[in-house]
This record gives C-alpha cells, structure tokens and sequence, in this order.
C-alpha cells in the first residue's frame, strides 16, 4: 500500500491505554489457560513474532515491559511495527502472562528493519550516535535512562526538602566565572557584544544570596569548551547550592546527604564503579590537600623546588607555567586516582580558589574541599569569600596567573565585587556533577554513557 495512504488510515490516538506492567500484573493472577474478564488496552512495539497453527504470538513491548499478545486474527505486521492491542489478561497453556486479543490495530508502520533483535545494539558509536535505536534495542539503556531521572528527582527532592529555593540564572553571561575553564563564546546582533555560555552559575547565586534568598539552588546546563574524555563533556549538567550562615564542614554533610539520598533512590549506597566496591555511607573518610601530597613527597611551596620534586618523580612539568599548575598537576597526578571510597579533600592553596575563605589557621590556605569516588572528582565546595576588598584581590592574582599563562585562570567580575561591597553572609556552596554522580550510582564506566545525546567528533 502506498506510504502516503497508509499514513492517512493509521488512528491518530490510542486512548484508554494502560502500561504493559499493569497488564502483566494482571495476567500474573491468572491460573495457567484461565483470562480474566477485564478488557484492557495497551500499545506498544512488536519485538518478537512467532506462529502456532491459527494463532500468532507477539511480543509486546513499552517503556514498563514486555508482554505475550495471543492473537486469532490475521495480521500483516513486521517486527518493529507499533501497535494497540485490545484483550483480556491472562496466562497462556505454558503459564505465560499474555493478553488474549479481540483486536489489534496498526498506529505507525516501522519503514527499516530493526537491529539483531536478540543481541540488541552492541556497537559503541550507533549507540551514542543513534540513541533512539540503543534505548530501542537495549533494556538496560531505557533501565539507565530512568535511574537517571530518579537521580535529579532525588537531588531536587532533597534541596526542596531542606527550603532551598530552585532559582535559574543566565545561560548567556557577559563575563564568564566560577571555575577555571575556556568558555563557549558567541555574539549577539542586538546587543553587538560577544556572550559566554556559562561555566559555572556560582557568581549569579551568591548575588541572590547577597539579595537575601538565604539559600538557593540550580539544576542546570554549564559549558567548557574542553576536553572530551570518560569524565569529560563540553556540555554537562551540575547542581549548585548556596546556604547562609553555613561553612565548608556544614557543606560537608549535606553533600554526604544529598549523595546518599540519590544513592538510595537510586537503588544501593554500596556501587561497583571502575571495577571497584563502594560504600557511599556517611561519614566519607576527610583528608588535606597538604598532608595528601606530603604523604607522596610532592610538597613545596618553593616553585623550583616543587618542579624538581615532580620530575624526579618522573612527572613531565613542560607546560606547567606557574607553582599553581605545578601544585595541581601534583595533586591530579599522585592523590586524586587513588582515592577510591569517597573522599574529601579539604583546606586548598589559596592560589587555585580565588572563590573561597582563607583558613583560621592558615592565611595560605583556604576553607575548600574537593568530594572524590573511584578516582574521579564530582564536587567542588567552598566556604565563599565574602569581603569585596578581598576579592578584588582574588581577582588581580587570578590575572597575574592568565599572564603567567594560566588562560583558564578566572579573568575578573567587577560586577561581582559591587554585589559584595553590599553585604553577604558567611555562606557555604557547592556544586556536584550530575553525570559524573549518575556514572558511580550507576557503575558506568563512561559520561556518554549517562548523557542522552553525548557531544560527539563528526565521523
């Protein structure tokens, strides 16, 4: 039959449909050959088809499950096909759960053969490139995709629950701040300015916190016109919070509440990622940047000393331009991957967190922490500074690292500084990595794995 018409025959709707999960619970009832008398009506994709003298079995399947349709009429219909069923549950003569169908009704016509229906889609790049067709063929991707949503529900969920608000800040930034990163840059016409995707939402919220919101939250798209890596994307979802009168301690167990929250919803606060077993229970273990580094003989705060310290340790330090990239590169290299249960790092250089308080003890330190799992950093939390002074200080360092090189270095907010000259409270804030929590709750070894539509190189 022509395409064009056929189309035009299809139902356009399907009402009064309940889920196959619901149907099948139904069915489970039932005794072996016995039905049910309620008619029920599902739809869904045929996935499997086989035939038994007058009658066809099908397989039917939606995002709740897969059910047996017994079906007396004839049908033209191939594998792939989507369809409504009309029937009473019940259990087949081998003990099936089944509907047994009055009638079945084709509502669109697949117009490409499926993929090898027993084996699903097995390679990785129809997978990231053709999703549709990975969530289609594959039971576990539809099952992640879920988890997922179950995960920003939970950290929602959460936020809301301890009267935070959810707030939504500037996607287009006319400066850009909130982390070392190279930002997206486009223009706008009407304004006849060059825009920045944002980075980080940090500098808006803690205007709002200056305003007296008290303690806010995003859900939110950021953007690093960066590496692309199993941790990496230019595109990635995080979830800021901001809470006055809080510390980083305070933020220490929140994130080890929001964390095991997810965690439960999830599924399990104990997760195999990377090949390794991992309690997310509180209290996670609290270790400093310093002591971490001086446990591995990588501590100085003599640049040339720390440079020799790390090439000795066969580390290459070639484009390390500045003691900051060096105290990083050090803490990258030989402390962050062996941190395998979850782990703060906390109390930081000064140098590398232009955001934060400096310790009591400490003047060269500041009140930060990073949370790490499996080797892999997924939060980032300060005790905020807040004295306009200070900061305008922050910021000519953080320009004096930019011209040591360091072009990812935070290039200044003058706005910012006006907002603090007005007054804002001690505060605590933190952001979490939404993909990089979902790869541990998961146990997947990939962020593309965990994004939907995952930035991907042009064939």
């Amino acid at each position: 039959m022509e395409a064009t018409r056929l189309a035009r025959m299809l139902p356009k709707r399907f009402p009064d449909r309940v889920e196959i999960a619901a149907v099948r619970a139904a069915a489970e009832r039932a005794e072996n050959g016995e039905t049910l008398d309620d008619e029920l009506r599902v739809a869904g994709r045929v996935m499997a088809r086989r035939e038994m003298g007058k009658l066809t079995f099908l397989d039917l399947v939606d995002r709740s499950g897969r059910i047996q349709l017994i079906v007396e009429q004839e049908l033209e219909l191939s594998l792939g096909d989507i369809v409504g069923a009309t029937g009473r549950p019940g259990r087949s003569r081998r003990g099936e759960p089944s509907l047994v169908t009055s009638q079945v009704e084709l509502l669109a016509k697949i117009r490409k053969p499926l993929p090898d229906t027993f084996h699903g889609v097995t390679d990785r790049e129809t997978r990231y490139r053709q999703r549709y067709l990975d969530l289609l063929m594959n039971e576990e991707s539809r099952e992640l995709a879920a988890t997922r949503t179950k995960i920003v529900a939970a950290v929602r969920a959460y936020l809301d629950g301890e009267g935070f608000l959810e707030v939504e800040t500037p996607i287009l930034q006319p400066r850009y701040g909130g982390g070392f990163a190279e930002p997206f840059v486009t223009h706008s016409n009407e304004l006849d300015a060059d825009l920045y995707l944002r980075i980080a939402d940090e500098l808006y919220l803690k205007r709002l916190i200056v305003g007296g919101l008290e303690k806010v939250y995003e859900l939110s798209k950021d953007f690093r016109n960066e590496s692309i890596s199993y941790k990496h994307s230019p595109e990635f979802t995080q979830v800021e919070w901001y809470e006055a009168y809080a510390d980083y301690r305070d933020t220490m167990e929140r994130t080890e509440a929001l964390v095991t929250a997810a965690a439960d919803t999830a599924g399990s606060r104990t997760v195999t990622f990377r090949g390794h077993e991992i309690d997310l229970s509180p209290p996670w273990q609290r270790v400093k940047f310093v002591d971490a580094l001086e446990a591995h003989g990588v501590w100085s705060r003599d640049e040339a000393e720390l440079r020799a310290k790390l090439e000795e340790a066969g580390v290459d330090t070639e484009r390390d331009r500045s003691w900051s990239q060096l105290v990083d590169h050090a803490y990258s290299h030989f402390v962050e991957p062996e941190l395998i249960q979850p782990t703060f790092v906390h109390d930081w250089p000064i140098e590398l967190s232009p955001f934060a308080r400096t310790t009591d003890e400490d003047e060269t330190l500041v009140e930060r922490f990073e949370a790490v799992v499996g080797g892999m950093e997924f939060a980032n939390a300060f005790s905020e500074l807040n004295d306009a002074e200070e900061q305008a200080q922050r910021f000519a360092m953080q320009e004096a690292e930019r011209e040591a090189g360091a072009e990812e270095s935070e290039p200044g907010d003058p706005d910012f500084v006006e907002a603090l000259s007005y007054g804002m409270p001690p505060t605590g804030g933190c952001g979490v990595g939404i993909d990089r929590l979902a790869m541990v709750l998961t146990g997947s070894d990939a962020i593309r794995d965990v994004i939907l539509f995952p930035a991907l190189r042009s064939r």
